[in-house]
């Protein structure tokens, strides 16, 4: 939806103005005088259509640059720091500069409480078939709009100040604190209750075929695997029993986060997760696969072409246009037809996280070594690549372009091309662009189609999957091993999505904290890129520690040297880049000051 021109929609502490004047003609069909009151668009039912519609704008897409600036360029996972480098890299983030989007969310959310408010009085609506049960829908999916924005803010920062349910009225007092993170959690949960129960299981033609036109919108199974993210994090150590936040009050006092751990949130959690589970499956849903007669191409190719092949499958919530093609031109090297930008750089330790093809880690492994090279080529890798990338899982050759990999898309004519070259004299390597070179010798190629190119362009135009079926998988693993340890559905569902992924399946007997490292683990792998890192390391509190941490130096392979593919000097470990070191106040970003001069209840995160 194009943005209304001269409006100006602040946080929900300013009041709404009850006139829109200056719209752009193609947002509303305008009036005469080109004057539109609010009663004008809620008695039209094109313009209320119009309204609701523009309620989807702030949905994300988690292959656009923005997003993945945030959530991807600032975790263990990538880096484009040649590009650009967000502030929380620095440690320069601030109220002044907040990267929190909340401004733009409160503006929806206010967009969502009006249409609430006046779509009940829209005749043309009520007027046609089956119009009662339109409106139904339609609210049921602008309060579950509006709870979902709740939840971004609160994972950006935490608890935060709630709107009124009404909108404003000249003389309403706008000076709100921010409510507890329990009261934010159960204030989501009950609106998302109210939400479902407007809400059909999905939207079907005649008969039990589901409606295509209608991908994208909200729908019970939606609302329910939602509800299974938010009590994941809500059972999670930083929201459960967080005695290192204690110092985070309001002014009166009140203590932001529970001090007391409760254990039973993980039960809860995992109830909600396979509750998820269930009504997906019930309707259809389940984890992609490809049927190979090679096991480990089978695999490959099931994590591959997910995202262009599996989303109608496994998609839960789908978001249905996605800007996958500037994912793709930002990530693939440049050795692809028309020279893509190559600078998505992956972190050594993330690509060290990928398993052996038999299931073991690189440090258990019998055969791993980074010093010699193999004579063989494959499909996935050219003869003279390091031994380090040979026999590894399928998704490690479907998400990570290295030193010797295929190229992921179409590659130029001429000569090694079809290999990605990533030392310092390759195809892609540093000395033939000032900018366009990953730091750590890597870069992501998960969602990368095989038929992309630059010039000619060609990008397979594919939605984007907000939440899918492993993710709930994963959340059910996680909250079960955490109030039933032992339980055998862990491992049940953890393999399915290990099977799927060409990986032999783990067996019982391990201890419960083996058992959340191996989720963790896993979460690491099947979710990378998705956005999932730069919260799962902050609700788990591991942010700071080895292995996981999010500040310090950071490693890859020696761009600064290398003439041939198997030059030693460029498989040489060396720190790619250097991060401010990890803060407390990065669990989450600041309320911005303009908020925090508007609303003088309003408390800023410790630290800022």
């Amino acid at each position: 939806m194009k943005n209304i021109k001269n409006i100006t929609f602040i946080s929900f502490s300013i009041l709404f103005v009850s006139l829109f004047t200056a719209c752009e003609k193609d947002y509303f069909d305008t009036q005469p005088d080109n004057q539109l009151s609010v009663d004008g668009i809620f008695s039209n039912r094109g313009q209320t259509e119009t309204w609701w519609a523009g309620l989807f704008s702030n949905i994300p897409d988690i292959w656009d640059q923005p997003y993945n600036y945030q959530y991807g360029l600032t975790t263990d996972e990538s880096d484009a720091s040649n590009w650009i480098n967000p502030g929380i890299n620095s440690g320069a983030i601030t109220p002044d500069n907040t990267p929190s989007n909340f401004q733009s969310l409160y503006e929806r959310i206010r967009l969502a409480t009006i249409f609430l408010d006046r779509v009940d009085g829209n005749i043309e609506i009520l007027e046609q078939a089956g119009g009662d049960q339109i409106i139904q829908h339609y609210k049921g999916e602008a309060r579950f709009l509006r709870a979902y924005y709740y939840w971004r803010m609160m994972k950006q920062l935490g608890p935060v100040a709630f709107a009124p349910l009404e909108p404003g009225q000249p003389g309403d007092d706008f000076q709100i604190p921010r409510s507890t993170w329990d009261e934010s959690v159960d204030f989501v949960l009950s609106e998302l209750a109210l939400a479902k129960s407007d809400l059909p299981v999905d939207y079907y033609l005649d008969g039990n075929a589901v409606d295509g036109t209608q991908i994208g919108r909200i729908n019970k199974i939606i609302v329910t695997a939602l509800e299974s993210q938010i009590l994941l994090y809500h059972a999670s150590p930083l929201f459960n029993g967080n005695t290192e936040l204690a110092d985070f009050k309001n002014l009166d006092g009140t203590v932001l986060f529970n001090q007391v751990y409760d254990a039973s949130r993980w039960d809860r959690a995992a109830q909600k997760a396979i509750e998820a589970i269930d009504i997906a499956e019930a309707n259809g849903k389940s984890l992609f696969r490809v049927e190979d007669s090679d096991p480990f191409r089978a695999g490959f190719l099931s994590s591959r072409n997910l995202f262009w092949d599996g989303w109608r499958t496994e998609g839960i919530w789908v978001r249905p246009s996605s800007s996958s093609s500037q994912w793709e031109i930002h990530a693939a090297p440049r050795s692809t037809a028309g020279t893509a930008y190559n600078g998505i750089a992956v972190i050594q330790s993330l690509v060290d996280e990928y398993r052996m093809d038999d299931g073991t880690s690189i440090e258990d492994s019998d055969i791993y070594n980074e010093d010699t090279y193999t004579d063989a080529a494959t499909t996935y890798y050219a003869a003279g690549t390091n031994a380090m990338y040979t026999n590894r899982e399928p998704r490690f050759y479907a998400h990570i372009s290295f030193n010797g990999s295929d190229n992921p898309g179409v590659e130029k004519s001429g000569i090694n091309n079809s290999r990605v070259e990533f030392f310092y004299s390759g195809t892609s390597g540093k000395s033939a662009s000032p900018r366009d070179w990953p730091k750590t010798g890597y870069t992501a190629r998960k969602n990368i189609h095989p038929t992309f190119s630059v010039n000619p362009w060609v990008t397979v135009s594919r939605p984007a999957m907000l939440i899918r079926l492993a993710e709930l998988y994963l959340n059910y693993a996680e909250a079960l091993n955490e109030s039933n340890p032992g339980d055998p559905n862990i491992l049940l569902y953890l393999n399915r999505i290990k099977t799927r992924a060409g990986l032999p399946e783990m067996t019982a007997g391990l201890s419960q904290e083996q058992m959340r490292q191996e989720i963790r683990h896993e979460r690491r792998i099947e979710l990378s890129f998705e956005g999932h890192r730069y919260f799962d390391v902050r609700r788990w509190k591991i942010a700071g520690l080895p292995g996981s941490n999010q500040g310090g130096a950071f490693y890859g392979m020696d761009m600064n040297k290398g003439t041939f593919l198997s030059d030693p000097a460029f498989h040489t470990r060396t720190i790619g880049f250097t991060r401010a070191p990890w803060q407390r106040k990065f669990y989450f970003m600041p309320y911005g000051q303009n908020e925090m001069d508007r609303n003088k209840q309003l408390v800023q995160f410790p630290g800022y």
